[in-house]
């Protein structure tokens, strides 16, 4: 007889997981006070407005924090201070330290994407339900790497796209998904692009920053402060793939969701991107792609306000088409968001509702199900950023095979999936 880990590992595989999977299949972490310990791994801006999040659930408990910067820590602790009135939290400096430790159930982990798949892999592998912000990693074998992981260990995995748990994305996605603006023709993604910047002067490191730990598998580089502010680094290619990534992941898998591909990809893609002349951000500056799916519609992805494309996500359809960006929802004619038969819940295709997106990552440890944008949601979403990425260095049109999720008869196109060469001690923990 199959063991269940065995059976689970089996099911998540498929990619095609039950929404619920049955509590005495997966083995649940939670703790015997009914309260989910959280470690939290980067408490950057990110992590620290994720964390926020947390704090103001009553069934969750922040028991640790690693940063590399003490500054972020010691901020961490007058927030947990400020929620439960005593700041006893562990604090760690190597995340290894925090996901080893067996009284954590879950973790954050939100540092600059340069560190996503290291210590993701390991909280995974040390059995921590993890919430796992954006983008996936630097590369697709990165990414892949973290998919077996979750696999293998049978873990509750939540991508950081919070548009999935805002209505209005929902309510976007399902007047696309039931025939409300007829035939899709066009999906439209517009997000910010990249920016110039000087050129970062060599500085002293100071006392509270460990600036080799901060930099890590990357490439070395000289300190300077400004290179921790995350509107810098995530446009240094050191450190990430840029706003086509970084930005792009959010409306991408809006796009994704709304066109019905969360189990599939594209199959050819093109484009062209443009860069910084000179200075120290050197990431893509402006870019537009085409995403063309086998059974779906196809996807124009581009830096905002070119191509008389604007922020958001657009549904183009036959009779019509609804826009949504954060904070906002807006048709071609009102009438069909007026129209009651239209309203979010109320369709036959009824996409999954989440109300808060790090509740809905509680819920699923408790409860042991899907989160609304787990690994494989995750995974197949970033590989548009990722071929996007892969496009502009290969600098010509891409065949993709979704099945197989690589390129067809193109092997300079499918070493670009490999990861660089990662620093010093650093690797991707093995999966045995």
């Amino acid at each position: 007889m199959k063991s269940r880990r065995s059976f689970i590992s089996q099911v998540l595989a498929t990619g095609i997981t039950p929404v619920f999977v049955p509590a005495h299949v997966l083995r649940s972490q939670t703790a015997p006070s009914n309260k989910i310990t959280l470690g939290v791994i980067g408490a950057g801006a990110q992590g620290t407005g994720d964390m926020r999040a947390f704090l103001n659930h009553d069934d969750v408990r922040v028991t640790a924090v690693c940063d590399v910067n003490t500054k972020n820590i010691e901020r961490s602790r007058g927030l947990i201070q400020e929620r439960y009135g005593s700041a006893d939290v562990k604090t760690f400096r190597d995340f290894r330290e925090l996901n080893r430790d067996k009284s954590i159930d879950a973790v954050l982990m939100a540092l600059p994407v340069h560190w996503h798949s290291i210590p993701a892999t390991d909280a995974i592998l040390n059995g921590k339900h993890i919430y796992h912000e954006k983008p996936m990693g630097m590369s697709m074998s990165e990414s892949k790497h973290v998919r077996a992981a979750v696999r293998k260990k049978g873990v509750v995995f939540q991508f950081g796209t919070q548009q999935r748990s805002d209505m209005k994305f929902r309510w976007a996605c399902e007047l696309a998904r039931n025939g409300r603006l007829g035939k899709i023709k066009e999906i439209q993604v517009g997000v910010p692009g990249g920016k110039t910047g000087p050129d970062f002067p060599e500085q002293s490191v100071p006392e509270h920053v460990d600036w080799e730990s901060w930099v890590g598998p990357a490439p070395m580089t000289s300190f300077n402060m400004e290179k921790l502010r995350r509107d810098n680094h995530e446009n240094i290619t050191n450190f990430s793939l840029g706003m086509i990534s970084c930005w792009g992941i959010h409306h991408l898998d809006i796009a994704q969701w709304g066109n019905g591909t969360d189990e599939t990809g594209p199959v050819r893609i093109e484009g062209e991107g443009t860069y910084p002349e000179k200075g120290g951000c050197d990431a893509v500056l402006g870019w537009k792609m085409r995403f063309e799916y086998a059974g779906a519609a196809p996807i124009t992805f581009v830096n905002q306000d070119s191509a008389g494309i604007g922020h958001g996500t657009r549904f183009i359809g036959e009779n019509g088409w609804v826009h949504v960006l954060r904070g906002k929802i807006s048709a071609s004619d009102e009438g069909i968001l007026r129209d009651p038969a239209n309203r979010a819940g109320t369709m036959p295709v009824k996409l999954i509702e989440s109300p808060e997106h790090t509740r809905n990552f509680v819920d699923a440890i408790k409860n042991m199900q899907r989160t609304i944008c787990d690994i494989e949601t995750a995974v197949r979403s970033d590989t548009l950023c990722q071929l996007a990425a892969m496009v502009l260095k290969a600098k010509r049109k891409l065949v993709w095979d979704p099945n197989t999720e690589s390129f067809t008869n193109d092997e300079a196109a499918n070493a670009l999936m490999n990861a660089r060469p990662f620093r010093g001690e650093w690797k991707l923990p093995e999966i045995v």
